[in-house]
């Protein structure tokens, strides 16, 4: 008879599906769940090869030992799903419908071949996630965001949102989070420009991290974090937890969803309003997308200096107009001008971060905020990366710049103890 590999997806998927029903047949759930994990695991691997082995299918010893592993995955894990969260080098799993499954590698998407039995085979692995964090989805509430035990994000929406079919996206985060030295290593920015970045953390100044999707604006703002004092006191603020803070001194605060009465939703800025009461040293806010950015000002222009956040915007200039879009969302009635001079006084600089068409990413600017002119709120460029073209393998080519301007905000870190120096601004030198 045939082998698996000339089994059509359906047979094999039918094959797996049926032992996993025998298997969960013979199975003690109750003991199961009394017994460790890692002995639970053995048990019911050990259950599942007796029960394959005695199956009259078509498959080798090497592909029985797949098939073993994989129900064991639906057993315990999340099914087809589990080799690519086990993989390191995957940093985005996105599952357009049950057989169409696609991820992300340095920077690139490409087609897995792995596949779910169908719909519904899908939807249980949807249901397995959000039940663990207490979330739900369905008819009448067909989006939800979660996260797994790792960190990573998940988002996840069905019909008759999803035309399809359910779709699950998830964005991963590493095991290893990565440090500034692997960010100079994979030349997202250079020594000088961290050298930079790190002063003005510690110099408390107020930093806006912009960048698209998926360009690396939680990663760098992880990175930076970590040059706080492990002697301050520091707030987060998050939609779904995602930063990775260093310091002892941390409370976490994380938004709540709606239940199914659609009551008790916890929003952003009621957070941010109440980490007021906290007394932080900083306050951190995972991503600035509402309401909040007002509030979120007014603590950096009342006291509460150092503080980060990131937003979604490709370039620095839209980053200032989406920060006034937010404020406007309050429903404050400010005047332009006023709203403009609260921006200018709270933010000290933007570091523009992107992923470029080869998948790297890259700071492509970091720029102060130098106040107001006229009517409009004024930058100037530290540093910038130039780019000179793409040689033949399709990689992005360029260099990155000082600008040969001086940061005003330069006396201020000097009068704090942080003296940066004079040829670290020198435009005549690649940095």
């Amino acid at each position: 008879m045939a082998n698996l590999q000339t089994f059509e997806r359906t047979e094999y998927q039918q094959v797996k599906a049926d032992l996993h029903r025998k298997i969960l047949d013979r199975l003690d759930l109750e003991k199961l769940g009394r017994t460790p994990s890692d002995a639970a695991r053995d048990e019911v691997l050990l259950l599942i090869r007796n029960t394959v082995n005695s199956e009259a299918v078509p498959l080798s010893f090497a592909e029985r030992e797949r098939l073993s592993r994989e129900i064991l995955d639906e057993i315990f894990g999340l099914g087809p799903l589990e080799p690519l969260l086990k993989d390191p080098t995957v940093s985005d799993i996105l599952v357009n419908r049950y057989d169409r499954v696609y991820v992300e590698r340095a920077g690139k998407l490409e087609p897995t071949g792995l596949s779910f039995k169908d719909d519904s085979h899908l939807m249980q692995i949807i249901d397995r996630i959000v039940s663990r964090v207490g979330r739900r989805v369905d008819e009448s509430s067909p989006m939800v965001d979660a996260r797994l035990p790792d960190g990573s994000r998940v988002n996840a929406i069905i019909p008759p949102l999803a035309i399809d079919g359910p779709c699950l996206s998830i964005r991963r985060f590493g095991r290893d989070p990565i440090t500034a030295r692997n960010m100079i290593e994979n030349k997202t920015l250079t020594e000088p420009m961290l050298e930079l970045l790190s002063a003005m953390v510690k110099g408390r100044l107020n930093l806006l991290i912009s960048g698209g999707t998926g360009a690396g604006k939680t990663t760098l703002l992880n990175v930076l974090s970590g040059y706080i004092p492990n002697s301050e006191r520091v707030v987060t603020i998050e939609d779904a937890a995602e930063l990775q803070m260093k310091q002892e001194h941390v409370v976490r605060l994380e938004t709540r969803p709606p239940n199914i009465e659609g009551k008790g939703a916890v929003r952003q800025r009621q957070l941010v309003i109440n980490s007021l009461r906290m007394r932080p040293d900083r306050i951190v806010v995972g991503e600035v997308r509402g309401e909040e950015a007002f509030d979120m000002l007014q603590a950096m222009n009342t006291g509460h200096e150092g503080s980060l956040t990131t937003v979604h915007a490709n370039a620095h200039r839209d980053a200032l107009a989406r920060l006034e879009s937010m404020v406007s969302m309050a429903n404050l009635n400010l005047p332009e001008r006023a709203m403009r001079q609260q921006i200018a006084s709270a933010i000290h600089a933007i570091v523009q971060i992107a992923r470029l068409s080869d998948g790297t990413r890259k700071v492509i600017s970091v720029s102060e905020v130098t106040g107001m002119e006229g009517e409009l709120i004024s930058l100037q460029d530290i540093f910038v990366f130039e780019r000179t073209g793409i040689d033949e393998s399709g990689k992005v080519k360029g260099v990155f710049r000082a600008t040969g301007l001086r940061p005003r905000f330069a006396d201020r870190l000097a009068t704090g103890g942080c003296r940066l120096r004079p040829a670290l601004f020198d435009s005549r030198v690649e940095v």
